[in-house]
């Protein structure tokens, strides 16, 4: 299995889950627990603010980009208030938890313009890549989401972002009937297992598209799995934000 970190041109020195090689870690920021009740308490201000500043050093954007993750990262706080679009402890650390995850996915497909994203949930990595797309010729981001009233949501943060995104209120494996023409990449974040995923995606990589998976700690034991079913060659990323993986892969093959 061939692996790559970051910039996907240096083989890695260790594989997911080995202890000791590879780089130094280093200590996780501290968490402050917060429940929905408070996404919005000023005092998350500062503690956010900080977090974006470590984000954007992970992940850079421009400057209008920045303008429209920032409307993004209110509307999330507002809704989420009411409506559980992230897990609460992480909301000290949007920036760096969720924005910088979902937008190192850019600079894995450079070339890309039109996206799929499988299961968007809050918006990760669906609203933050299209925000990162608004102004390119020919962008356009697919959201497909099952649950009503994220993808209302979804709909909302697309509209006061002015990002090209479409919403798609559907169940995950109902995707391919509602994408109209063709996908350059197939993201999903913290949706199903990898060799589901797949199979979710593969229409859409039959017509032309990587995909492009964040996981965990546990992806190697995902691709072992993935393996039992389907026929791959996947590059595994380090991610810049921690210590999940990104799964990328351009062609698969059902298995029998």
């Amino acid at each position: 299995m061939k692996q790559r970190g970051p910039g996907g041109d240096r083989p890695l020195s260790r594989r997911p889950g080995a202890g000791g090689a590879g780089r130094r870690s280093e200590p996780a920021p501290a968490r402050r627990k917060i429940d929905k009740a408070s996404a919005n308490d000023q005092a998350l201000d500062s503690i956010i603010a900080a977090d974006k500043r470590e984000a954007l050093k992970l992940a850079p954007v421009s400057r209008e980009t920045e303008d429209r993750l920032d409307r993004y990262i209110a509307l999330l706080r507002e809704w989420q208030a009411k409506t559980n679009l992230v897990a609460p402890s992480t909301l000290p650390n949007l920036w760096t938890r969720h924005i910088a995850d979902s937008l190192q996915l850019v600079d894995l497909a450079s070339t890309a313009r039109r996206w799929a994203d499988l299961g968007s949930g809050g918006g990760f990595p669906g609203v933050v890549l299209a925000c990162a797309m608004a102004g390119r010729p020919g962008a356009s981001v697919h959201l497909v989401e099952r649950i009503a009233k994220k993808a209302a949501f979804l709909r909302e943060a697309i509209r006061v972002t002015t990002s090209p995104g479409v919403v798609h209120l559907a169940e995950i494996g109902d995707n391919v009937d509602r994408i109209t023409g063709p996908v350059d990449c197939v993201t999903a974040r913290a949706l199903a297992p990898l060799h589901q995923l797949i199979g979710f995606a593969e229409p859409l990589m039959r017509q032309g598209a990587k995909a492009l998976f964040l996981k965990g700690q546990d992806v190697e034991a995902e691709l072992t799995e993935a393996a039992k079913y389907w026929n791959i060659r996947p590059q595994l990323h380090q991610s810049r934000t921690g210590d999940g993986w990104v799964v990328e892969l351009t062609s698969v093959e059902r298995r029998g």
